[in-house]
Order: structure tokens, then sequence, then C-alpha cells
């Protein structure tokens, strides 16, 4: 503890330390080092002395010192209930009438708090234990004496609103001084006296906007004819940042607890007010009448104490005086927190200006001035004083420019700002910053500076005979004077580090929203505008794979089977463009990536039955069925198997033209001769030449699909995964497997010769593909059809089309 006496320009010091033994058991405790020391809680001025308390390394401690010597008079005393253990905790202390009135906690834990009379001719009181009615998780602001009651000024959870979760707000609370505490079966050695209402400061509207949080009071002062409080408070930090200064009227503030009770039937129920009918007599909570039935509380009766014990909320709410706030900021970058009063500002003590400071450790200074009746005020900015001084404070962070507390010195005419590593003296005033402008001293309106005779602007002390100009009314009588240079200008509405204003973030929200919505629609245009063009115009060698990814029913040699496309059971009728989709398998066994779902994969329980595929064509038109083929296998035989090849069936819609046409015949797309397409069958001559000799295990069992496919509901849809690597970058080779090929005409199927491959496999190898000349197999046909062979060709064009896969020609072919 340090205390400052000024006696004759001397000054003296005192230390108060916590012995070893407190900080022993406070590390004990569990404590840091620096949370084990005396931080002073209580300093109170008496008649012969001081009067302190301490924290005491978690041991709170009281003692009396003189004032003259700063000597310890007397032992200490506990200062249980009187001061708080934990140093972070908010307490109050005043006295009145010999007694001692604190609001504060009473254990380590800070769960019971409690207001607590001591130290006096009464007897000791507090408030009822581990109540939520009375009190949850307060946060005491001020104590102040007015008429026969104390009031406390605190904020904590509210219960009446339960249904919010937890909803802070401030309060008022009194007890009434010539308490004596209730009889001894109800509210013994507790106040009888105890109630306590919800202060209002908030911005009227529709739905009104509240300040919640109770930070900082002033004294009660005298403001024209009437007993006022100002009280500073802010929104929760998870609302709009905003502070606002609020007066109370204390008449209006002591009938409000004449009013209504406010009470909670059920714990499930919503608190709502109790009728004048269920208030016992005399009235709950009022101060006993010396000479009347209930000289004291303690001859209430046990039906007040109880009544008054459950029902210390009033209903109504303490208005504010003008039903309006007199200072609000919002939109800052920090709260203001700390708050003092000059009621005697100017030279003739009749001004009011109030001093707020914020947590950024600078001082608002605010002109009060009153309208036309003694309801409503208006205040002015006068400007922002620098507080923190970082030569003095050391480390300038936020931390350490967290204003703790605000004093003004009358004497000096300065303000004493308290932070956590330093104490600045800042004067009320910067008149000098005016220097010998006439018009910038007139013009700030501040009542500590006016222009005096020495063409200059100077701070008035209260009743000087110093001739002066001041305009603190108005400030709008310097429009005849010239400007000066480096006039102070500075407003509480533009600051570097405020918030934007609200019109420019809805704004700037909106336009973000429009251009981003706009860019998102070009792009997604110009996605799907490229995305149709890019497959159209794709390379020959892609479309060729992609063609026979889709249509290619191959047979691989080796281990693997026949790859045919697996459906769902169950699944409807598909499009004639999806019908017979292949899905491959990677030689490895593994499925190609993004080609197939795993759940097209078939189980043992449910194979899913082969369902009726129409002939896929071509889905470009550059070019004939070169790229567009489908080999039908009666058995997994393939390339190099060794196994015999039995009957297929080939299918080709190779273009037949005069000349020789297509891809392979080198015409291009200028012919104007009508396409037709045919159907070639072809069989394999059994013990041929190069013919596969012995069985493979086929992986859907034994059965041999026919040359033309028939529902079955025996047949199922296998997936098996080819061995040998396949090669999708060169165009496959069209198989010819037979050496005998045939043609089906209306005559019936004629025999073709087909040339000898090119290189014969060598015996005991695996079968080899033969290279497919697409002129020599067109050169066929067409010696065929002028032999007169083939007689009349179907067209069965219509068979084959995408769209009708289901039609037949009139003869019913």
């Amino acid at each position: 503890m340090q205390g400052i006496q000024h006696v004759a320009c001397v000054f003296q010091k005192r230390t108060w330390e916590s012995n070893k033994n407190d900080i022993r058991v406070c590390r004990m405790k569990g404590k840091h080092e620096g949370e084990c020391r005396n931080f002073i809680k209580v300093l109170l001025s008496q008649h012969d002395g001081l009067f302190v308390c301490g924290t005491n390394a978690f041991n709170p401690m009281c003692a009396n010192y003189t004032r003259d010597t700063l000597e310890m008079a007397g032992e200490p005393v506990s200062g249980m209930a009187r001061c708080p253990y934990d140093p972070r905790h908010a307490n109050v202390a005043l006295f009145a009438d010999g007694s001692l009135f604190t609001g504060t906690v009473t254990d380590f834990l800070a769960i019971d708090a409690v207001i607590y009379r001591s130290l006096g001719d009464s007897p000791a009181l507090r408030t009822v234990k581990h109540d939520s009615k009375w009190f949850r998780e307060p946060y005491f602001v001020s104590a102040m004496e007015w008429g026969p009651h104390i009031y406390f000024f605190f904020r904590e959870m509210a219960m009446e609103f339960h249904h919010l979760e937890k909803v802070m707000v401030s309060r008022v609370a009194r007890v009434c001084k010539s308490d004596l505490g209730g009889s001894q079966r109800v509210l013994e050695k507790q106040w009888t006296t105890f109630l306590k209402a919800r202060l209002n400061c908030s911005i009227p509207g529709d739905s009104h906007f509240y300040f919640n949080l109770l930070h900082a009071t002033s004294n009660i002062i005298h403001m024209q004819g009437r007993d006022v409080i100002l009280g500073l408070f802010s929104t929760p930090p998870n609302s709009i940042p905003g502070s606002a200064v609020c007066v109370f009227d204390m008449q209006q503030l002591a009938h409000v607890f004449e009013g209504r009770f406010k009470e909670q039937k059920s714990p499930e129920s919503i608190w709502t007010p109790v009728s004048d009918e269920a208030v016992p007599k005399p009235r709950p909570g009022g101060c006993a009448v010396q000479g009347s039935r209930f000289s004291t509380s303690t001859t209430l009766p046990d039906e007040v104490l109880n009544f008054v014990k459950t029902h210390p909320l009033m209903d109504e709410t303490v208005p504010l005086l003008g039903h309006r706030p007199w200072v609000v900021k919002t939109m800052g970058r920090y709260q203001l927190t700390a708050m003092v009063v000059d009621t005697e500002a100017g030279p003739h003590k009749n001004r009011t200006v109030l001093f707020l400071g914020s947590t950024r450790g600078t001082i608002l200074k605010f002109l009060m001035i009153s309208g036309g009746d003694s309801v409503s005020h208006s205040s002015v900015f006068l400007e922002e004083v620098e507080g923190f001084n970082p030569e003095k404070c050391g480390e300038d962070s936020p931390q350490a420019r967290q204003l703790l507390s605000l004093t003004l010195d009358r004497t000096s005419h300065t303000l004493l700002l308290a932070f956590p590593s330093c104490l600045v003296r800042v004067p009320t005033s910067r008149c000098h910053l005016h220097a010998r402008c006439m018009k910038s001293c007139l013009a700030s309106r501040d009542p500590y500076c006016g222009w005096t005779r020495g063409s200059t602007c100077s701070f008035l002390r209260p009743g000087t005979r110093i001739p002066f100009q001041q305009d603190v009314e108005y400030g709008n009588t310097t429009s005849h004077l010239v400007d000066c240079d480096g006039i102070l200008q500075q407003s509480l509405l533009i600051e570097p580090e405020s918030l934007v204003s609200l019109n420019l973030l809805v704004a700037s929200a909106v336009s973000a929203f429009t251009i981003g919505a706009a860019l998102s629609g070009l792009a997604v245009c110009w996605i799907m505008a490229h995305k149709p063009a890019n497959r159209r115009h794709g390379g020959s060698s892609q479309s060729s794979i992609q063609r026979r990814e889709r249509g290619l029913l191959s047979n691989s040699g080796g281990m693997a089977g026949s790859v045919l496309s697996v459906t769902r059971q169950g699944g409807g009728e598909r499009s004639c463009s999806q019908g017979g989709e292949t899905l491959f398998v990677m030689p490895n066994g593994w499925v190609k990536s993004g080609e197939l779902d795993p759940g097209f994969l078939p189980t043992p329980e449910h194979t899913p039955q082969q369902k009726r595929r129409g002939l896929r064509l071509s889905d470009s038109n550059s070019g004939g069925w070169d790229t567009s083929q489908t080999y039908l296998g009666g058995g997994s035989v393939g390339l190099g198997s060794p196994c015999r090849m039995p009957p297929s069936v080939y299918l080709t819609t190779r273009l037949f033209q005069q000349g020789g046409g297509g891809r392979h015949g080198g015409e291009g797309r200028g012919n104007d001769t009508p396409r037709q397409h045919y159907v070639c069958l072809s069989k394999q001559e059994k013990g041929g030449k190069g013919t596969p000799r012995a069985p493979v295990r086929k992986s859907a069992g034994e059965y041999v699909y026919p040359m033309t496919p028939q529902d079955s509901p025996e047949r199922r849809r296998v997936v098996s995964a080819p061995s040998a690597p396949v090669e999708y970058s060169e165009p496959l080779p069209l198989r010819w497997p037979a050496p005998e090929g045939y043609i089906l005409s209306s005559h019936g199927m004629i025999p073709v010769p087909l040339p000898p491959p090119t290189m014969p496999p060598p015996g005991g190898q695996a079968y080899m593909s033969q290279q497919h000349t697409p002129g020599l197999s067109r050169a066929l046909l067409r010696g065929a059809l002028e032999r007169g062979e083939l007689g009349e060709l179907v067209d069965l064009s219509q068979l084959m089309s995408k769209k009708n896969c289901s039609d037949r020609t009139q003869a019913g072919q």
C-alpha cells in the first residue's frame, strides 16, 4: 500500500506488504507469485484518519492509518466481506452513520456475493447467501448515500431473462441504514429492506436499443433543482460497439421502489408482476418508522419478511431523464469505461463538463448544455486528449493502456489517470493550443479558456476578475474574425481509427454481391459455351478411343474374359445412346479411373440380368464405321487365346459408296452418293489355320451365347479384366478370325473368300489378329454385287439408327 500526503510540500510514503507466511500459503493455494501481494482495494477517509483494506495475498486485511504520519493505528482486522480476495474482483465501500457498507465477495472462490454492514453500533447484516434472486454474478460499480438509504449500482446476470440464456443488465439496489435485520425465524442477521430494480439506458424507438453494461457512475449532483446521477453504459462485447451516458433522477429512482414487485411462480414460468392484493401489509422493503406499530424491522410479521425474501426484484425499470441518453458514441474501436463530472467548470462555476476515459487511454471531453426545461439536455464534443504517456508508463500496449480509474483534482484543475504501470496527471484544458488566434479560442467553446486582454487564449480560474471573451453557448460569433494558421480542429465524428460508416458498409456489400454474381454468371456461360466445342473439335485419336471404349466388346487373351457392360438390376429402360455401354477393367484388375461406379459391380447374390440392347452406331458422321464396330464372341476368347474360336458375329456399318469412299478409302465428304448401311455376318471355320484349340475358363460359366442375341432370364452380364495390356493410341485392327466370310442377302448367305493373313501365326502360338484392308473388303462386296451373286440387299439402316432401336422392316426383318 502506498499512501501519499502533501503537507508543506513534503511527500510521505507508507508501504504495507504481506508477510512471508501469507505469501507461502497463497502459493500453496495455486496462485502465482505476482498475485500473492497486498493490493489495496479500499481507501476511505474518516474524521480521524484513513481506513485501508488490501487483499494481503488472498487473505484480506483492513487497518486504520493516521492522516498526518501515515502510521498504523491499532491492530489490523479481518477484511472478509469488506475486501475481495482476488485483486481483479470489483468491490465498493463507504462509511455512513458510523458503519461501513461494502459490496464484495466473501469467499476465496468468489461465489458468495454480499452487501455487508459492519464496524458500527448497528448489528452486522448481510444479504441472503447463495440466492440467485438476490444476486447472480454481480459486478459492483459504486455505492452512495441518499436520504435514509444506501444505493448500490452494479451489473449482473438477469434472472428474469432466463429464456434468453445469459443476459447482463444494470441494476440499482438499496437498503435502509436503520435496518436491524429480521426475526429469529426469518432473515435473522440479514437485510429486510433489500430491493433492486433495473436501470434503463436505451435509445427509444419501435425496438429500444439498450446499453446494458454499467461501467461508472458520478456522484449524486444537483443540476437545475434536481438530484441526479450520471451513468456510463456500453453494449456487450458481442453487440454493436457503443457507449452512452444516461442521467437518472433520484426522485424517480426512489419512486420505482414504491411500485409493483416481480415474481416467478415456478421455475419454468416467466416473470410477472405481483398484484397489489397479494402484497402484505406493511409494505415490504420499507424502512421502519419510529413511533409506528412496527418501529423496528425485527418486529415485522413473518409474512412480510418471507415476501421480501422471495420478491427482491421490482417490476418497473428506472427511467432515464429526458427519455434518451445525453451522450451517445457508437461504431468506435474502443469503449468508454471511466467518467468524472465537473459541475463547476468555467470562471463563474456555472458550466458542466464531462470527462470520459476510454480503453485506448484517451480522454473525451464534452460540454453539457441544458435545454429550455430542466429535463432536456444536449452535449457538445470539445476535444480528445491523449492520456497515456509511453515515456512514463513504459511499454505501449493495449493492456498497458487500460484505464483503471479517473479522478478529478479540483484544486489543481487536473485529471488523475491510473494505468497498470503508472499514474498520469493531465490538465482539464489545453488553452495554449489556440495560441494567439482569437477565432480559434472562441470557437473551441471550452469553458476553461477565454480570450484575455493580452491578446492570448488563457486558462480562466474560478472567480477570476480578468476581462475575457467567451462564446461557450453557441460558438458561432467568430464569423467576422479572420482565420488563423494552426487552428486546432478535432471532431468526434471524424476519427482515424473509427469504424466505417454503415452506409458505406451496406453499399460495399451490395456492390460485392452484384459484381460477384455477374462474374460468376459470365464464367459459367463461357464454360458451357466452350465445353461442347471441345468435344466436337477433339482429336480423331481421342474420339476413336472413346468410341472404342463404348462400343467394343473385345476378346482379350490370356486369362481375361469377355468385357461386357454391367447395369443395375431393376433399372428402367435406357435410351439407345446409353444402351450397351461398355465398362473397362484395367489389366491389373483395377477399374479404370472415372469409368466404373462402385455401385455397378455385381455380386453373386444380385447379378443383374441382361437387358435388351440396340445396335450402337457411331456418334460422329465424319466417316464410316471403321471406328465403331462390335464383335460378339461366343466365348471368352481373344488375341492370343489358346482356346477354340466358336461361331461369332461381326457387325459393321462400313459405308459402301461408289469409288470406295470412307475414311480409309481416301474420299472426302463432298461425295453426294447416298450412304447405305449393311450387316455382314462371318463365322470361323472349325479347324482352320490359326484357330485356337484349347478352351479357356469362361467367367460366366459354360454358357455359349447364340449368334443372334435374344432375351433370356438366365443370361448374366459379367465383368472380367483383360490380362494383356491394351493400347489405345493406335486404331485397333478389324478382326477377321475366319478365312471365309458370308454376306447376308435375300438369296441367303453367300460365301466370300477372304485373303490369307499377311503373316501366318507360328505353330503353338496364340492366335494373332490379321490386318484388315478396307479397300479389299469393299472391292469383294462390290464385285459380288456386280456379278449378281448378292441379289437385292436389305437396307437395315432404320434398325441400326440411334433413335429407333426397336423398329423393324416391313417384312418383319
